[in-house]
């Protein structure tokens, strides 16, 4: 095939393709591509932003069984261990503390839906 065979038949296909198709070919290919890589830049966003471990908080393997309160590593609330909302957050996630102290000091503020502080 040569070259003006080539542009013949891209002419050919362009004549068939009407210009509304076109832009939306374009619009659905620009904004996949654009979702794709937000998608790929926010799956890295929290990974080496330190050491994981928020300051005060005790030991999960150690303590967790005499530990009162207990926050979500993600979140901004702590809660004592009797509140629904506490029992909630992932084993992964949870973050324990002895006093209320020790998690106001690792910047969580208390949970005011819950009894029990």
């Amino acid at each position: 095939m040569t070259i003006a065979e080539a542009r013949e038949k891209c002419k050919t296909l362009a004549r068939k393709v009407t210009k509304d198709a076109l832009i939306v070919a374009i619009l659905l290919f620009a904004s996949s591509a654009s979702f794709g890589l937000g998608y790929l830049a926010g799956r890295g966003a929290g990974q080496g932003q330190g050491s994981g471990t928020v300051p005060g908080a005790l030991s999960i393997a150690s303590s967790s069984a005499e530990a009162p309160f207990v926050a979500s590593a993600g979140g901004t609330k702590y809660y004592p261990r009797a509140c629904a909302a506490a029992s909630r957050i992932a084993e992964a996630n949870r973050v324990w503390f002895a006093s209320a102290a020790d998690a106001e000091a690792a910047g969580y503020a208390k949970a005011v839906h819950c009894t029990g502080f």
